[in-house]
């Protein structure tokens, strides 16, 4: 029986997300809390439905099909989170897809039979697919099973992965996967806990016992300014990756954006970093450029 998991999107023609022209497969469900996440609607693992304001007409149409009557009239929020079921429905009679449901349960085979129809595009471009979320490795026979299947027809896979799962998960997975991206934010253990929800404890070790593999890794850092931007982060991340003892191991710095503030809306869940700024081209590159000075291949994600 083909495992299966929440899905959100699969998304074609990435290529920010491993290298050539990519499909990403994002997943539901995630263990840490990170105060600037992008994807607040893969952090439950649950189906949710979120609600995009501008697209409203006032109809009323989801207020007559909702049975539970969790739908609440006039111009602010419009789901009472506490009487839905997240049963969907009221999503299917929305015309103008203001109402959106943000999971579909699918299996492995089922997403293989998707992705797979964009081969030519990996095998012309070096490209493949690539698991994202959340946290991928919520579901590694998931993964494991359609990275199989990947496999089975020479597709280069890639896992996007914060690390925060049991050792177990990479060692189902990693062997049939190309390619980890794996997350070091923050090399302190409390100041982790304080923006993420919890320490690193278990990341730090499954990059250990990942490294030590011999797996193909790149580590990347969501780089957010005054919180891990610091002299004294930058000197923890990179004695970490040091401290592996593999000259191959490069850091990419992915810097803050706020693409994912709709999200947040719809979900009706606030944003704790309102008051952050982008950083500008030149004070990103000189974060990579002190990285560098340490020893540290570090490259900047366009």
């Amino acid at each position: 029986m083909s495992a299966n998991a929440l899905v959100t999107n699969i998304q074609g023609y990435s290529i920010h997300d491993g290298p050539g022209i990519r499909t990403v497969v994002f997943l539901k469900g995630c263990p840490l809390r990170c105060k600037w996440c992008a994807n607040p609607e893969n952090l439950e693992g649950k189906l949710q439905v979120g609600w995009i304001s501008k697209l409203c007409t006032g109809c009323g149409r989801c207020a007559k099909t909702c049975r539970f009557n969790a739908i609440i009239p006039g111009d602010g929020q419009r789901i009472n989170r506490e009487a839905c079921t997240r049963c969907g429905e009221c999503v299917d009679t929305c015309f103008y897809k203001a109402l959106v449901r943000y999971g579909e349960e699918m299996t492995a085979e089922e997403v293989f039979a998707k992705v797979r129809r964009d081969k030519m595009f990996y095998d012309t471009s070096g490209g493949g697919v690539t698991v994202s979320g959340g946290e991928p490795l919520v579901h590694p026979e998931f993964v494991t099973e359609l990275f199989t299947y990947c496999r089975g027809e020479q597709i280069h896979t890639c896992i996007e992965t914060c690390g925060c799962v049991p050792q177990k998960a990479f060692e189902i997975a990693a062997p049939v996967t190309d390619l980890f991206y794996f997350d070091l934010k923050i090399a302190d253990p409390e100041i982790h806990r304080q923006y993420t929800g919890t320490d690193n404890e278990q990341i730090l070790s499954n990059a250990r016992y990942l490294a030590g593999t011999g797996a193909n890794i790149l580590f990347r850092q969501p780089l957010i300014p005054g919180i891990n931007d610091t002299d004294a982060n930058i000197e923890g991340v990179s004695a970490f990756i040091r401290s592996l003892g593999r000259s191959d191991l490069a850091l990419q710095l992915m810097p803050y954006h706020r693409m994912g503030l709709s999200k947040y809306a719809a979900l009706d869940k606030p944003y704790e970093l309102e008051e952050i700024q982008i950083m500008k081209p030149e004070e990103i590159e000189e974060i990579r450029g002190r990285y560098e000075a340490l020893g540290i291949s570090c490259s900047i994600s366009k």
